[in-house]
């Protein structure tokens, strides 16, 4: 997920989880913490804190945004946690590279995304610096650690994504790979998206929804939401007027 909120940088198949959790490890304080993972569909800022390809500090990002700037969000405007924590009522979450994730910010939670990341370790190495899938689950465990100067060690060490602390857990398919723009510039003489790839996603997005409910399944609950990022795409383009003028 990204020249806009529903693409992947990459152009490749990718997995994002936007996680809710109680907020039962702090006793003093109301509400629920929110956890982001994830790449261009998610990322709020982290990679303008990498020297990376993978950026969205220039314009067009950022033009709906409330200040008109690019904010490191591969989106014209708000992106998916955005809208997510404006919905439940809680405070955006800020990038967890961001030196003003600190104090009592931590208790609202943190966005470890990056875009260029996808499933695999080696995705999105022509990016050069990413914070792939298994470094932001490192820094989760770093979060705990400085969140224990706040609430205490024992209470920090609580804190896990679903034994002890997930309640929602959003997990994203891929978009309509073979619009990407960059996919189009490079296979695409007409302006027609990529068939091959639009049949990967085609793929791709029903075996990721069996694979989330035959989870849910096992854990009894559910926790886990297969969310089909393709459909949605297609919808915007069929049906504009449902989403505004």
């Amino acid at each position: 997920m990204a020249t806009s909120l529903f693409f992947s940088v990459s152009g490749l198949l990718l997995l994002c989880l936007v996680i809710i959790a109680p907020n039962v490890f702090i006793t003093q304080v109301e509400g629920r913490a929110f956890f982001v993972f994830g790449d261009s569909l998610v990322d709020n800022g982290n990679n303008n804190y990498l020297v990376t390809a993978a950026r969205a500090d220039a314009p067009p990002y950022g033009i709906d945004y409330p200040t008109h700037q690019p904010t490191g969000r591969f989106s014209n405007g708000f992106n998916i946690p955005d809208l997510i924590s404006q919905e439940i009522g809680m405070q955006p979450t800020l990038p967890y590279l961001n030196q003003e994730l600190t104090g009592k910010k931590l208790l609202i939670g943190a966005n470890f995304a990056s875009a260029g990341i996808g499933i695999l370790n080696d995705t999105g190495i022509q990016f050069v610096n990413v914070i792939r899938m298994f470094r932001q689950l490192q820094y989760f465990k770093d979060y705990q650690s400085r969140l224990s100067v706040l609430i205490g060690s024992k209470e920090a060490e609580k804190l896990k994504l679903y034994d002890l602390g997930a309640r929602r857990v959003l997990v994203t398919g891929t978009g309509p790979l073979g619009c990407v723009p960059a996919e189009l510039a490079q296979r695409s003489r007409d302006g027609n998206c990529a068939p091959e790839l639009q049949r990967a996603a085609e793929l791709f997005n029903p075996q990721l929804t069996q694979m989330v409910q035959k989870l849910n399944e096992k854990i009894g609950s559910d926790i886990f939401i297969a969310a089909n990022t393709a459909d949605m795409h297609n919808d915007f383009i069929r049906n504009p007027t449902k989403f505004g003028n």
